[in-house]
């Protein structure tokens, strides 16, 4: 292995979108490669880079990138690529774990960071393949309050054109049209909420905080998973949530299983599912989930 410090343990200090100093790309022929940390952003970065990115996401996708680690080979695939798209608020903190070069970097939400949400009272937890972990410190779905995610685009789009100003024009306009589509799902969400924004409503796991500060939703955060039956503990404190909160719906990362969604509808729960798309569905971009969840929250707050 080259002296790439891939094992370096060091704090990385990022500036508001940590390019301002573009990668040294003047000369060069071929697409800018690209590295992001999630799906989003890979699906911004696609949608305004076009042809002329050449664009990796290489967390495995039977597992939530926000708690991947990657090999050392993967951190050094990350440590030549002429941009590496961070979501910011705290995501894939094996970024602070490893030498990155530090004028690549982009951290796509630090215009926004005035924004960010605490989550108090994380609780420890394991699911998947990724191991135990907690969702403490800094909230980091960001992407689900649409106008961030347009906030997020915006800084990709800036660090494309300081990489390839020669390319401005189209990136310009890749995100000009990614806005839009996204600006058109949260009108049509503020709508579909509107009428009912206090409804008391119960969620799977505490990744919605950004969605509820969006649109001022009631939201109480249990922690289940879609592919575990809840055990009688979880019942008994579900009943006590729901004597105080009487939630009529539950909303779920995935679908949950069959069993769960029958005792929930024994309580007079119904189930949702809203989908964070931290990592690619196999059904559908980034946009069509968000339509989807679109969907799904017109049932929960229908009139």
């Amino acid at each position: 292995m080259s002296r790439l410090l891939v094992t370096a343990i060091v704090p990385i200090v990022m500036c508001a979108a940590c390019a301002a100093d573009a990668p040294d790309t003047a000369g060069r022929n071929g697409p800018l490669t690209v590295y992001t940390v999630n799906y989003p952003l890979q699906y911004f970065a696609q949608r305004i880079g076009g042809e002329h990115i050449a664009l990796t996401f290489p967390a495995p996708r039977d597992g939530d990138p926000a708690f991947w680690k990657p090999d050392l080979a993967a951190i050094a695939r990350y440590q030549q690529a002429d941009l590496i798209l961070l979501n910011g608020a705290g995501y894939a903190k094996w970024v602070d774990k490893v030498s990155l070069p530090v004028s690549r970097l982009v951290d796509t939400s630090a215009a926004v960071r005035e924004r960010y949400l605490r989550i108090e009272g994380a609780l420890t937890h394991g699911h998947g393949p990724d191991g135990a972990h907690a969702h403490e410190g800094t909230a980091f779905t960001t992407w689900l309050d649409l106008g961030i995610a347009v906030e997020q685009a915006r800084a990709v789009k800036a660090a494309l054109v300081r990489a390839a100003p020669q390319h401005a024009g189209e990136f310009e306009a890749g995100f000009e049209a990614l806005a839009k589509d996204l600006q058109r799902v949260e009108r049509l969400t503020s709508v579909a909420v509107g009428a009912q924004p206090g409804r008391a409503v119960v969620v799977s796991h505490p990744v919605y905080q950004y969605l509820a500060q969006r649109y001022h939703l009631n939201l109480k955060s249990v922690h289940w998973e879609p592919d575990v039956l809840p055990g009688a503990e979880a019942w008994a404190e579900l009943k006590q949530l729901l004597a105080d909160h009487p939630a009529r719906w539950m909303i779920w990362e995935e679908e949950p299983l069959a069993e769960t969604v029958a005792q929930l509808q024994a309580l007079g729960v119904h189930s949702v599912v809203v989908d964070p798309c931290g990592n690619a569905s196999e059904q559908g971009d980034f946009l069509d989930v968000m339509k989807k969840n679109l969907a799904a929250l017109r049932r929960v707050y229908a009139p």
